[in-house]
């Protein structure tokens, strides 16, 4: 689900369910077109779909952190510690256009960029990031 279709009293009632905030990481540089931005966000949208999907009922994303330079990680480190400690207890930051391997996020619980998958697995990408979210949740419960 996302942040957007929970009220107040809605989160209240079901917040106990959902453990795991996904965090989009767009990357754009902010020298794209508007053209390319829109492809951006719709690959990054695609991307999302894949590990929001098949986990309904257990994650939330949260809005997308839009902009990568200097900086980058340690601001979405800070945006893991404090998404966690909101009351999630995993978070997994997504980007389909940035490698995040060797970024230096090291407080996201689980890194899944589509550069990254489509260079070492086998897998078709949704099959792999299902495998990878639900390896996360046995490997840390």
């Amino acid at each position: 689900m996302k942040f957007s279709d929970f009220t107040a009293d809605s989160w209240t009632e079901n917040r106990r369910f959902f453990d795991t905030c996904l965090l989009p990481f767009t990357g754009l540089s902010g020298l794209e077109s508007p053209p390319e931005a829109a492809e951006a966000l719709e690959r990054l949208r695609d991307f999302m779909d894949l590990a929001e999907r098949p986990f309904q009922g257990r994650v939330v994303t949260y809005p997308a952190l839009q902009y990568n330079g200097a900086g980058s990680a340690a601001y979405i480190n800070e945006i893991c510690q404090k998404v966690k400690s909101s009351g999630f207890q995993y978070v997994i930051v997504l980007s389909a256009d940035t490698a995040l391997a060797s970024a230096g996020i090291v407080e996201s619980d689980l890194l899944l960029s589509l550069p990254d998958i489509e260079g070492f697995q086998d897998k078709a990408s949704g099959s792999y990031i299902r495998d990878e979210i639900q390896a996360m949740w046995h490997k840390m419960s």
